[in-house]
């Protein structure tokens, strides 16, 4: 498995924000914990491209947001902040040998925070960030592939992934209060504890799952399901409005 990742900003400080108040957040720290989180993922046997930063956009650390990778292809993404339309270039430029590319060419937008891919399905989340015109785009450049596009309305967070995503094969870490979890199909779901909202945000790799140290009673909801969890220091960038799933794009 490769994982791409980019290092932060020195701009970070300056990053969108929808849902939080800005808070001072410390640069230093948050690049520290951006490492510890590269080298958790290389000790789970990703191999890591590590892009540097960009001094001039302040959240191109958070890389899903810029594309979908999927076995067939990899879909570049047109962000609903303007801010961030410019970090997807050069992420593309990463891809462009590794998948055939398509592009979400607008006028809609998608996240790629706002996308769950699981197995052929893959959901969407209707936004602040992503749009029914950008979904439409999406399902347009996946049906083709056999893929099947489903719109999730998302309530109180910024992305579909703030209140979704994967920790084992057909296995689902949800926040229901921020999701009705009958649209994301009949699978098996973990609950983050509710004094816990932001705790649904996780990434599976192999058999271990990446979560953040902030949600100890998630932790052990998802350990009595059997699952192993990778605890990882993520507080400083979640000030950003980031969470563990933003800071990487996996190719599997």
């Amino acid at each position: 498995m490769m994982a791409i990742t980019r290092d932060v900003s020195e701009a970070i400080g300056q990053c969108e924000l929808t849902h939080l108040e800005r808070e001072l957040l410390d640069l230093d720290r948050a690049r520290s914990q951006h490492r510890e989180y590269v080298e958790l993922l290389e000790r789970l046997g990703c191999e890591v491209r590590a892009l540097p930063s960009e001094p001039d956009l302040p959240d191109s650390v958070f890389v899903e947001d810029t594309a979908l990778v999927l076995d067939e292809l990899a879909v570049l993404m047109r962000p609903g902040a303007v801010s961030r339309r410019a970090e997807v270039e050069s992420i593309g430029l990463v891809l462009e040998p590794l998948r055939p590319l398509a592009r979400i060419g607008g006028p809609g937008t998608v996240d790629g925070g706002d996308v769950l891919a699981v197995g052929r399905d893959v959901y969407v989340g209707l936004s602040s960030r992503s749009d029914a015109a950008g979904v439409e785009e999406l399902t347009r450049i996946l049906a083709p592939h056999g893929y099947a596009v489903h719109p999730v309305r998302v309530r109180g967070c910024l992305h579909l992934k703030s209140a979704a995503t994967v920790v084992a094969p057909d296995t689902l870490l949800v926040n229901p209060d921020w999701i009705d979890r009958g649209d994301l199909g009949s699978r098996a779901f973990v609950e983050a504890h509710p004094e816990e909202p932001f705790g649904a945000n996780a990434v599976h790799v192999g058999e271990a799952v990446i979560h953040s140290t902030a949600f100890p009673r998630t932790r052990a909801r998802l350990e009595a399901a059997g699952l192993r969890v990778e605890p990882v220091d993520a507080t400083e960038l979640a000030k950003a409005e980031g969470g563990v799933t933003c800071c990487s794009l996996l190719l599997r």
